[in-house]
């Protein structure tokens, strides 16, 4: 079986469909390629314990860690990506985050653009994933050429509380950035199972809904689901083909340009397995990167948290200087925790206890940046296998992160704090295996994401980040597919 098209697109969550919507409009042919299938509308989509119990929508294989031991990725081979479970938090990286930045324990490198260069895109990006926000509120968010394109969404009476709480406790809360479809027709029911979970009615700013398929509509991008591309075959410098497979049958995909959006480890990993194609810098999957995260729980059991849709409130006071001169991170609400949610790390409690605890908590991320190393890598065992290595970097920046959180929650009358840290199942951020840069010999593709060594060949994903920052990157992702479109000769 053979397929052609002008562009060829591997993967169609927030890098891939971005791209497909913006060639689209200008009326450039497309076809994108998932290995995966459309997420069926269904009671699972809600359910906690179909979720985060029995990994409803995980997918059915495994990779290795550093020591050789499997675990069950934090990825969905689906039509929209992680995009269909993330939590739809949309925030702008700051204007520093493109710096190059001294942390206490290393070197954030700077990137090969500015924020002022992606500032156009990311207005364009909060339009297309319906981004929600104000500003103003927060001390550390960057300049605007235009206004949040809607309004932020409103504090429940109990988030209303903490928030002037923790204005007393020495902080300032501020609004998340949210992509859901809150307008006065929307979808949005402001329901308790976004963060984590599959949306049934489409009101989450994901990759498929915003971006794939009013691309679709246009008549000039096609769809191939249950296609997974085994082999990216390049000749002269060019990519000549893709091999796939597709229900047991081989597949070859023709085109002019090929872009990979499988997120910073697939693409790697296929390009590793393809022959280490593009990687004259020997950089290709080392780098990676994916946030240093704790999911904190504060409990009062004085109060119960009756909050339905709880994710709407941050505070990033010491994301520039936590203090000392160094950046720290920042804090934002997650969706609200069920008990049945817990059990899926608290094994060996109680589901009644578990219970008890959710009802009287209010539980945040404590997210801090993770530092580039070569030695952090993803790499292709000898059986074929995806196998990450990876130690985290700046720890004592988010231990530093973690105790000042610990100390304002204190402040704001909270009985005790329950810590979880993330592990690296939980990949949700990864990034920095193929980095941009202006020389071929220190990157992997250049500041539009295009391959150094193979000029026909795109990667946009989390993997080109030089450095994590310490937002979530989907937005940003988006906005560089939409300037890569819109600048590079991706289009041509």
């Amino acid at each position: 079986m053979i397929l052609e098209t002008s562009v060829a697109i591997v993967g169609s969550g927030m890098g891939g469909a971005t791209t497909a919507y913006g060639l689209a409009k200008l009326g450039i042919d497309c076809l994108v390629l998932e290995r995966g299938d459309f997420v069926k509308k269904e009671d699972a989509n809600w359910s906690a314990r179909e979720i985060f119990i029995n990994q409803k929508y995980k997918p059915d294989e495994k990779w290795l860690d550093e020591k050789g031991k499997p675990f069950t990725p934090g990825v969905h081979y689906i039509v929209g990506g992680n995009t269909k479970v993330y939590g739809s938090s949309l925030p702008r990286f700051r204007e520093i985050d493109f710096e190059e930045i001294r942390h206490k324990e290393g070197i954030s490198p700077a990137w090969p653009f500015k924020y002022k260069d992606l500032e156009p895109f990311y207005c364009e990006a909060e339009t297309l994933y319906r981004v929600h926000g104000t500003t103003g509120e927060d001390p550390t968010e960057p300049t605007r050429s235009k206004p949040f394109p809607y309004p932020p969404l409103s504090h429940e009476k109990y988030i209303s509380n903490l928030a002037q709480k923790l204005k007393a406790a020495g902080v300032k809360p501020h609004s998340n950035a949210m992509g859901v479809d809150l307008k006065l027709d929307g979808k949005c029911i402001r329901c308790g199972t976004c963060d984590g979970f599959v949306c049934k009615l489409d009101a989450k700013s994901d990759a498929q809904t915003c971006a794939l398929e009013p691309a679709i509509l246009t008549g000039k991008v096609k769809l191939e689901t249950n296609l997974k591309v085994t082999n990216v075959v390049v000749k002269n410098g060019r990519v000549e083909h893709l091999i796939a497979n597709k229900n047991g049958q081989e597949v070859k995909i023709y085109a002019k340009k090929y872009v990979l959006s499988l997120g910073a480890v697939n693409t790697a990993a296929l390009l590793l397995k393809s022959g280490n194609i593009a990687n004259s810098s020997d950089l290709l999957g080392k780098n990676f990167m994916m946030h240093n995260n704790a999911h904190i729980a504060a409990f009062d059991i004085r109060s119960k948290n009756d909050v339905i849709f709880q994710k709407t409130l941050s505070f990033s006071d010491w994301y520039i200087d936590g203090g000392s001169g160094y950046p720290l991170g920042a804090v934002q609400l997650i969706g609200k925790v069920q008990g049945i949610m817990m059990k899926s790390y608290a094994t060996k409690v109680p589901l009644s206890i578990l219970k008890f605890i959710a009802d009287r908590s209010v539980e945040f991320v404590v997210m801090n940046e993770d530092l580039p190393s070569t030695n952090n890598r993803v790499e292709i065992n000898k059986n074929g296998m995806i196998q990450i290595f990876r130690k985290a970097l700046n720890t004592s920046a988010h231990k530093e992160l973690m105790t000042k959180t610990k100390k304002v929650l204190k402040r704001a009358g909270f009985q005790a704090i329950f810590v979880q840290p993330f592990d690296i199942s939980m990949n949700s951020h990864q990034c920095g295996t193929s980095v941009a840069g202006h020389d071929a010999k220190f990157s992997v593709v250049d500041e539009y994401c295009r391959s150094h060594d193979v000029e026909n060949l795109y990667l946009i994903d989390g993997g080109f980040f030089p450095s994590s920052a310490a937002m979530n990157p989907a937005l940003t992702i988006a906005a560089q597919a939409l300037r890569v479109v819109a600048e590079s000769d991706l289009k041509n």
